[in-house]
């Protein structure tokens, strides 16, 4: 059953791996997102550059702990295996330094834990340019009285 989906969302082909060494979170992740994505889970990176070769992804969901173990190099790597591909690190919170430390690296983003499906949904959408980042009011972070 699809909830909340747009029609044109439910045909476009769009490829997402959810690349996590969590179960629980893997397949949460998958099942937010698979309504409106061809979305696959992975438990290892191994099996992503495998299933890559011939379904290249638009989207990498990856699980810190595979950067933990790696370091940030890793970042690069993906892009070399699989280009095209853009990453959103999966980390158990917003501002984990290694997760900003992703980003430096050319991380598109970083889903933090809590995950929610508006949150999920919300960030992929951005990150695959389905919507636009929301524009924020110079004159709302202006102090009052100017």
């Amino acid at each position: 059953m699809q909830i909340g989906v747009e029609s044109a969302r439910a045909v476009e082909n769009k490829r997402i791996f959810v690349i996590e060494a969590d179960e629980i979170i893997r397949s949460a992740l998958q099942f937010m997102l698979h309504d409106e994505n061809e979305t696959h889970e992975m438990a290892s990176l191994a099996q992503a550059y495998e299933k890559g070769c011939a379904w290249k992804p638009d989207l990498l969901l990856l699980g810190l702990s595979f950067v933990e173990e790696a370091g940030t190099g890793l970042i690069d790597e993906i892009k070399a295996r699989l280009p095209g591909a853009a990453i959103l690190v999966v980390a158990d919170a917003p501002g984990h330094p290694l997760a900003e430390a992703c980003l430096a690296a050319g991380a598109k983003g970083v889903l933090a834990k809590p995950i929610t499906i508006e949150g999920v949904r919300g960030k992929v959408d951005i990150v695959l340019g389905r919507r636009a980042l929301p524009m924020v009011s110079l004159d709302a972070l202006a102090p009052a009285g100017r």
